[in-house]
Formats: structure tokens, C-alpha cells, sequence
């Protein structure tokens, strides 16, 4: 089924100011003088125009602290009238969804424990109805791009226009400096679906510490990436929730410093080189494609061998060989260990998908 986002253009109605547009403010609303006092010092950066804080934080246990809930909104509503800034909080429910409205809170989002329910997403859906106002979709918790694209397609379908994603990385079970990895192939593959899509990333869930946030920043930026969303508390070591992540009003002014901007299409001179690299690049990606298809005729011939011979797929042997020699040869010549492995993984996969095609058909 193809997906089709009905989207306004970002800059109709996000008041991002200069590019990257810039979402900063504390995890969690937890007093009314730690929001308007960060608020007040976040206005004085010119590249932030909304404020981002949690109200209703349910956490994965119950005893944390879990939000002030409704109260914040009147915080948040003194941000809007004291600074000019817009304001934006997490909703889970369409009751949420009620009550942010009624106080007039500019932006709301959902996020990735919500999107991952489709049943969820529905109901905040169908409280959305008739309503212009803009939503923010966070990635679900597990890497899976389908049920990213099925909450945008929901809160699409019901009218909404002003339609962001945001990109917090994904849980992932193998080992990773990354609080959530952040799997840079599933943001860009959104972006090449959905290319009027306005894409932010959250570099502060990704990280899950302030080390990281720069680097982070910086790779979403050269990815073209519309955004930052940035937690930012007037005193991170006191924060109720994700302290690690958050940083002072004062770091984001360096941070922001730091970045650097690059043009998405450069000079014509450097055009012309760039499509003479590229066409380079597409005629070794032919013969990329058809050696892998003459290794592939050559694998089914394996299959048929096995087939009449009555042996088994699967050589571990054979294939523990392969993968440490062409590891080690594509090493020596410059390619990363993990490059070599996912492409050895997925050569694997897909011969022994043929072999199987090979010994299910009948003779």
C-alpha cells in the first residue's frame, strides 16, 4: 500500500528561524521557576523558538516521578506570554490530547512508548479530528520503519498537516555507546519515502549522555536533517528525570556554536565533479550487481549438487572460512569489520534462500 502525507510545508507554520531548527527545554516540567527561569534563558538564543517539557511522564516503573501532569500547563502558558516562545508536550492519551488543547499549547507530540500501539495512536487519532494543530511523531522503541509509517499515516488520515518526525534511536540489544542506537539508515530511508517529511533528531535520547551530543548533532545536521530537539534544564545535576542527557541553557549556546552548517548543493564547478564521482559510482554499482547475480547462479548450481546428493544447506564449516578470510581481506583494504560482516550476512542469507528454493522445487 503506498503511503501518501498530505504535509504543509515546515516553515508555513514552525517558527524555526535560521536552519537547523532548534526544540529545547527539560525532560519533565517539575517546578514553575525551573520552567520559566530555562525558558527566559533559552529565549536568548535566537535559534530556539519552542520549548520543549514533559507533563505526564509515566515511567517503566511506577514510584518515579512520573510528571506534575495538568498544573505544568499553566507553566507552560506563562512560557508562551512571558517569552514569545512556542510550547510543546508529550501526549499518550486522547485526554491529554483534551487538555492541551483547552490550554492552547502550540505542538504536541507522541512518544515512542505511544507510537509503538497502533491502538494508542488511533485513539489520540480520532481526538485529533477536525483540529489544526501540529504533531510531532517520535520512532517507536524497536527499529521497525512499518510501524513509524503507520502512526504518521493515522495522525495523516484524520487531517493533520503540519505533520514532524522525530528521530530518538532505537532499542537495541547488542552492545552500543549510544543510550538508544540511533540506526541512521531508517531516518534517511523515511526522508527518501516521504521527502517532504521535515525529520528532527533528538540527540539527547540517542546519547543518553552529554559527551555524545555533539557529535550526534553534527551527524544529523550532515545528513540534512531539519532539527534538533535538545533537553536543556536550568540545573541539570537536580533534574527529577534523565539527568544525564540534559544540559544547561549555557552548554546549548556552545553546542550550537560548534555546529557546523553545510550547504545541501554547492557551486556549479563542484556540481559538475560531484556528477562525474557519481556516474563513476552507478557503473560500479552495475558491476557490483552483476557479479552478485553470476555468484548467485553459481550458488543454485551448488544447491542442485547438494539436491541430488542428498547434503545438507548449511556447510558451518565452509562458511566460518569464508566469513573470517573475506573479513580479514576487506580489512586490508580499507572496509570497516562491520561493513564486511553485514554484507557477508546478507550474501549468506540470500544463498541460502536460494539453495532452499532449489531443494523445495520438484524435479
Amino acid at each position: 500500500m503506498t503511503l501518501h502525507l498530505n504535509i504543509e510545508p515546515l516553515h508555513d507554520w514552525m517558527p524555526c528561524g535560521t536552519k537547523p531548527c532548534i526544540i529545547a527545554g527539560p525532560c519533565s516540567a517539575e517546578t514553575e521557576e525551573q520552567v520559566i527561569d530555562t525558558a527566559k534563558k533559552l529565549v536568548k538564543i535566537p535559534m530556539v523558538k519552542v520549548l520543549r517539557a514533559g507533563l505526564w511522564k509515566p515511567r517503566t516503573r511506577p514510584g518515579a516521578f512520573e510528571g506534575v501532569g495538568d498544573k505544568g500547563l499553566k507553566w507552560l502558558q506563562r512560557v508562551q506570554a512571558e517569552t514569545g516562545l512556542k510550547v510543546t508536550t508529550e501526549v499518550a492519551n486522547p485526554v491529554h490530547v483534551e487538555k492541551a488543547m483547552k490550554a492552547g499549547i502550540d505542538i504536541l507530540w507522541l512518544g515512542a512508548r505511544t507510537v509503538v500501539n497502533p491502538f494508542s495512536v488511533q485513539e489520540i487519532s480520532e481526538a485529533l479530528k477536525g483540529v489544526d494543530i501540529p504533531i510531532m511523531i517520535k520512532n517507536p522503541l524497536n527499529p521497525d520503519l512499518t510501524t513509524w509509517m503507520g502512526a504518521l499515516e493515522r495522525i495523516s488520515k484524520v487531517g493533520i498537516r503540519k505533520l514532524v518526525a522525530i528521530h530518538r534511536g532505537f532499542s537495541f540489544y547488542q552492545h552500543s555507546p549510544f543510550r538508544n542506537d540511533p540506526m541512521w539508515e531508517i531516518p534517511i530511508e523515511l526522508k527518501r519515502l516521504f521527502p517532504e517529511l521535515p525529520v528532527i533528531v533528538d540527540p539527547s535520547h540517542i546519547c543518553g549522555t552529554r559527551d555524545l551530543l555533539l557529535s550526534v548533532s553534527q551527524r544529523a545536521i550532515d545528513l540534512e536533517m531539519t532539527g534538533l530537539m535538545i533537553e536543556v534544564h536550568n540545573r541539570p545535576k537536580e533534574a527529577l528525570t534523565d539527568r544525564q542527557q540534559q544540559i544547561t541553557p549555557e552548554h546549548l549556546t556552545s553546542l550550537l556554536s560548534k555546529l557546523i552548517i553545510r550547504e545541501p548543493i554547492g557551486s556549479d564547478e563542484f556540481q559538475n565533479l560531484l556528477e562525474e564521482l557519481r556516474s563513476e559510482i552507478d557503473k560500479i554499482d552495475q558491476q557490483l550487481i552483476d557479479i552478485l547475480a553470476r555468484r548467485m547462479t553459481i550458488v543454485e548450481e551448488i544447491g542442485k549438487y547438494k539436491k541430488a546428493n542428498k547434503i545438507t544447506i548449511l556447510q558451518l564449516k565452509r562458511w566460518n572460512q569464508i566469513f573470517s578470510e573475506r573479513i580479514h581481506t576487506g580489512q586490508e583494504l580499507g572496509l570497516s569489520k562491520e561493513f564486511i560482516m553485514k554484507l557477508l550476512e546478507a550474501v549468506h542469507e540470500e544463498s541460502i534462500q536460494k539453495q532452499i528454493d532449489v531443494m523445495n522445487k520438484k524435479d
